[in-house]
């Protein structure tokens, strides 16, 4: 069974990753169906990303990456991972048709760049960004240092960093993240979609390429810190607290 579902109907098509028992948290797998749905969309108008359930999604799934670590595979699973995280980044940001994305719940860790790849972003008024890298250990992923850094400042996403500040969705609206907030996500998208629908879709195309810049050096010095990290000690330490923590939640 899939954790990633295309659905296209009237020049729409619809990702949504299906992972809601682990709040969309993202395993190699999530992302290879993720690639695999990106495969199969032909060319809509519009497409519309969104994550099933409570949450977003609250990026890498640390327990299994602390159990890939524990089998002596924790580099190769985090290059793997990352590895896809970053070639669905870099597919969804190459859509000629506008993406939307609908968030509510958490964006967390590496989901935040599968957000930054779409051009219309929607939060519920509880949903938040929060990089949560510097509890776990981990090296930031998911265009954190580049994507996010060009979008609102280096100054204000190294302290985000530091301090695991977290961005609400008034905030992300403000920054520039989102483009509204809604307790009627569906209701927003709707209606830009409906805006989208009567304009030239070679203009928004064009539109797209001219305003593009290239995220991919970025995104691979991200990957390389990634694994150099995932094997390291306080690594290891900081996902067994990690984990904890959630089981005492």
């Amino acid at each position: 069974m899939s954790l990633v579902t295309l659905e296209e109907e009237a020049g729409v098509a619809r990702l949504t990753l299906h992972r809601e028992g682990r709040a969309n948290a993202l395993t190699a797998e999530l992302l290879e169906d993720l690639l695999a749905a990106l495969d199969h969309v032909g060319t809509p108008r519009a497409l519309v990303l969104s994550g099933a359930g409570r949450h977003f999604s609250t990026g890498g799934d640390v327990a299994r990456f602390a159990a890939e670590v524990e089998a002596g595979n924790g580099r190769a699973y985090a290059r793997r991972t990352v590895g896809a995280l970053n070639a669905a980044i870099l597919r969804l940001s190459a859509l000629p048709c506008p993406v939307i994305a609908r968030v509510q719940g958490a964006l967390t860790g590496g989901a935040l760049g599968l957000v930054l790849a779409a051009d219309l972003v929607v939060m519920t008024p509880g949903a938040f960004i929060q990089p949560w890298y510097a509890v776990v250990g981990f090296a930031p992923d998911g265009g954190w240092t580049g994507m996010l850094a060009d979008r609102i400042g280096a100054d204000r996403v190294r302290a985000l960093h530091l301090l695991n500040g977290r961005i609400t969705a008034a905030e992300a609206q403000a920054l520039g993240l989102a483009q509204a907030v809604s307790d009627d996500p569906e209701g927003v998208v709707a209606g830009w979609l409906s805006t989208l629908a009567a304009h030239e879709p070679g203009c928004m195309a064009a539109v797209k390429r001219l305003l593009a810049r290239d995220p991919a050096p970025s995104l691979a010095a991200e990957l390389a810190a990634f694994v150099e990290r995932v094997e390291a000690p306080e690594v290891r330490a900081g996902m067994a607290r990690f984990l904890h923590s959630l089981e005492r939640a």
